[in-house]
């Protein structure tokens, strides 16, 4: 059976889209898929620290600079995922040539059931680069007018691509009335909601301290929120008390 490629894209930073990338590859990696977490998000280079794994001495800068092959910037990160890093190294930046990324990625499918790609805030050219190396497009947002707004490009961008688009995760929901519905987010984005994770600070705490929130708080609504869209994603079911449970104390029913 071929990998899969999913982009996880937002437009807008500060979604919580690294976040939301993190938790659902070690959900997924949980389940006894082979993951490959690939951090193309190469000016900012947060998923390392998120992750708690910073001590990358090769990353995927250098592999793109033509200074080392891909094999050189694999990790085993947490549940066994494979961890490709991009870097901090301005030299190696500079010098990076975005349209070797989809040759990069399809060298990476051989060993792999999932290849994750952390694609960039906004839509510029590394953007579309990590977009071209994917099949399919799942959008991370908020409830909010220009989060929407920013989500609903990028879906064009990958409708433009022909990418196969698996539906949004509405991130960090507060169930407060300022709040763009999930109704209105489905017909606004005319996409499915895949799963909404409510608002959480321990996510926040988790991303600093390199311990996502599946790992530091694995009972919380926010880990079972990541936890069933994994599950959804690989096309398994939850318990149905657990999924029961978590929409009750979301919406009280």
């Amino acid at each position: 059976m071929a990998a899969r490629t999913i982009a996880i894209a937002s437009g807008k930073g500060g979604v919580g889209k690294t976040t939301v990338c993190a938790n659902l590859a070690i959900c997924m990696a949980r389940l006894g898929r082979r993951i490959t977490l690939l951090d193309a998000d190469l000016a900012m280079a947060n998923l390392g620290i998120t992750l708690g794994m910073e001590d990358t001495p090769t990353t995927l800068h250098e592999v793109l600079a033509g200074d080392a092959a891909i094999e050189d910037a694999i990790y085993e990160g947490p549940a066994g995922l494979k961890f490709v890093p991009s870097g901090l190294s301005l030299d190696a930046f500079l010098r990076i040539d975005i349209e070797k990324l989809k040759p990069v990625v399809n060298g990476l499918l051989s060993n792999t059931d999932i290849l994750l790609i952390d694609a960039p805030g906004g839509l510029g050219k590394n953007v579309l680069g990590a977009m071209i190396s994917a099949a399919e497009l799942l959008i991370v947002t908020m409830p909010d007018p220009s989060a929407l707004a920013d989500a609903l490009k990028t879906k064009l961008v990958g409708n433009r691509l022909n990418m196969e688009i698996l539906g949004v995760v509405l991130n960090m929901v507060r169930n407060d009335k300022s709040e763009v519905t999930p109704e209105e987010v489905a017909v606004l984005l005319d996409s499915e909601i895949l799963q909404i994770i409510p608002y959480d600070d321990n996510v926040k705490r988790g991303s600093v301290e390199g311990r996502p929130i599946v790992i530091r708080n694995p009972d919380s609504p926010a880990a079972k929120a990541f936890k069933k869209l994994a599950s959804n994603l690989l096309g398994e079911g939850i318990e149905e008390e657990e999924e029961k449970g978590f929409f009750k104390k979301m919406f009280g029913k």
